[in-house]
């Protein structure tokens, strides 16, 4: 089958995929979707996720410390992204997943803004774009997007911010991910936002397992559920 479509953000390392990769995978390019970006959240699953690319044709991997498991990152683990990186693996196609987040009681936001510009300084150096998590923060995202202005820039996933902040990131050369959320009714305002970008400016993602479509709930997401969301 001809790809179609690209899901750009899938956790393919977390259950439920575990011992199901082939037969996931095979169901995925049974709907159309036959490559999928695969984002680490910690330098730990940094050797995972790479095996996984190398292992199967249709996984890329992307390598990155996300910004909601601060406790789990150190100085080393930036060290083991250099090195990762550093070695300029084939199917390592981006530094991610990376960002803010203000959720939660004590976010640590000095410390995540402080990795954050590390890993964009990374992503430069090694002319990778970025896979991008925000929550509460577009704003300040979209300053340390301008202040680093990097040459592939990369994408904003699971955005649910306004009109400006969408056309801002698109202004600054980053894409738009849209999955699941604007399948449901309440997320009217972030589907008219959508609807209002160039189509050339948004990317089609899952973050499968989480992020179900509406009619799904309580199920784990899969990367097939990407044709759904187009």
């Amino acid at each position: 089958m001809i790809c179609r479509f690209i899901d750009t953000h899938c956790h393919f390392d977390f259950p439920p995929f575990s011992g199901d990769e082939e037969a996931s995978l095979q169901r995925a390019a049974q709907a159309g979707v036959g490559k999928i970006i695969v984002p680490a959240t910690e330098a730990e699953n940094f050797a995972r996720v790479q095996a996984l690319a190398e292992k199967y044709q249709p996984l890329y991997a992307a390598l990155g410390l996300h910004p909601g498991m601060l406790e789990k990152h150190s100085d080393v683990s930036l060290d083991q992204l250099q090195q990762a990186l550093e070695r300029r693996p084939a199917k390592v196609v981006a530094v991610g997943e990376i960002g803010l987040d203000l959720f939660g009681d004590d976010p640590q936001f000095e410390r995540q803004q402080w990795l954050l510009d590390e890993q964009l300084k990374l992503a430069k150096r090694y002319d990778l774009p970025v896979i991008l998590h925000s929550r509460r923060t577009h704003d300040k995202l979209a300053m340390h997007l301008k202040r680093h202005d990097l040459p592939r820039a990369g994408v904003v996933h699971g955005f649910s911010g306004s009109q400006q902040q969408a056309e801002r990131f698109v202004q600054l050369g980053y894409k738009i991910g849209v999955g699941g959320t604007i399948t449901y009714p309440r997320a009217s305002k972030t589907r008219d936002v959508i609807a209002k970008l160039p189509l050339a400016s948004l990317l089609l993602e899952t973050d499968a397992p989480d992020m179900p479509l509406n009619g799904f709930q309580g199920q784990p997401n899969r990367p097939e559920q990407a044709v759904r969301v187009f």
